[in-house]
């Protein structure tokens, strides 16, 4: 899966929230700075093309609809990240975050705790 822009993730988490709906929608959702009305438009145009979002024409509109939920995305998106950088190693991508002091002993022992649970 293509992995989305800076742009298109904020647009994707805006219609995420919404569920469906129109570009207004999503620009109510957006936090500050909001891009202009025609940014956004073409942001979501092209997560259409990609596949992201679908769209029915309802007079001169169009309403938008995710094509994939967000945790589908994040689980193919990890996965990728994970095979790119990491050579498909989450024991070297926990380490990377270890060494970089961006993740505690505390944090570890509850995910190792989450792992033993399943």
């Amino acid at each position: 899966m293509e992995k989305l822009s800076q742009q298109e993730e904020e647009a994707m988490q805006a219609v995420w929230q919404a569920g469906t709906g129109f570009i207004k929608d999503f620009l109510s959702r957006i936090n500050d700075p909001k891009p202009p009305y025609t940014t956004l438009a073409s942001t979501i145009k092209n997560l259409e093309n990609k596949g992201f979002v679908t769209s029915e024409k309802l007079g001169n509109s169009y309403r938008y609809t995710p094509a994939i939920n967000e945790e589908e995305y994040k689980k193919r998106f990890m996965s990728g990240f994970v095979s790119d950088y990491f050579k498909n190693s989450y024991k070297d991508l926990v380490t990377f975050f270890a060494n970089e002091k961006k993740i505690s002993a505390v944090e570890l022992k509850e995910i190792i705790k989450l792992i033993e649970k399943s």
